[in-house]
């Protein structure tokens, strides 16, 4: 499961006391947070690297939040959305589900309830049997519960996601693994027709684990299904 290296939020607020407010509730709940002020800014972060949930507020400036989450949706599907609305907007909220928003809080809220969402909606994930905290295969070594990779003896930072499918892929060495089993035990997303996501983030660690990536020796593919991790 995605919390055991730590879940990912991306918060896309604007009102700056209200952001570091929520930011400082969710590090001391052990969350990673990053901070968005506009929606446009929220896009690009998610292109370098897809949070394991966002929390997003309606009204931003320029690109509004109901703009964020359609995009979002149609790229990312599988990332969980929480909308933060303010009260009389029952219009916002309406629009907001229909395009796909797993859940929204009504400003002002508690950040207690906020943080028991966000916690509800990542325990609906399967949890995914675990791999041994340091591998090594070949020129590198991998500590997948901090997200640190070593190739060479040179540190690199491994994303939530791209950990998580290593994480994945090595407890099951040797065996035949699923784009939809990856999907599910690393997204908490069961549907097929995002496998492309899956496909994306292991070319992303055959970059940085491979020696040749177009010619794999550790996360090879298994044709018509996944992949197979081997040392």
């Amino acid at each position: 499961m995605v919390e055991s290296f730590g879940a990912s939020v991306l918060i896309v607020e604007d009102e700056e006391t209200l952001a570091t407010g929520l930011r400082a509730a969710l590090e001391n709940e052990r969350f990673q947070v990053v901070h968005c002020e506009s929606g446009e800014a929220a896009l690009a972060s998610i292109e370098d690297d897809v949070p394991d949930i966002l929390l997003c507020d309606i009204m931003l400036p320029g690109m509004d939040g109901i703009s964020v989450l359609r995009q979002v949706k149609r790229d990312h599907p599988e990332l969980p959305v929480i909308l933060v609305t303010s009260k009389g907007t029952e219009l916002d909220k309406v629009l907001g589900l229909e395009f796909g928003a797993d859940d929204y809080i009504t400003k002002p809220f508690s950040l207690r309830e906020l943080i028991a969402r966000v916690k509800a909606r990542l325990r609906a994930r399967p949890e995914a049997p675990k791999a041994p905290d340091r591998v090594k295969f070949g020129r590198n070594e991998v500590d997948v519960r901090r997200r640190i990779l070593w190739r060479d003896g040179i540190e690199h930072r491994l994303t939530t996601h791209e950990a998580g499918v290593l994480a994945y892929l090595i407890a099951h060495k040797s065996s035949n693994v699923s784009r939809e089993d990856l999907l599910k035990y690393v997204w908490g997303y069961s549907a097929s027709m995002a496998t492309r996501t899956v496909d994306n983030q292991v070319l992303k660690l055959r970059k940085r684990v491979e020696d040749a990536p177009a010619d794999p020796r550790h996360i090879l593919t298994v044709h018509g299904m996944g992949y197979r991790f081997e040392e």
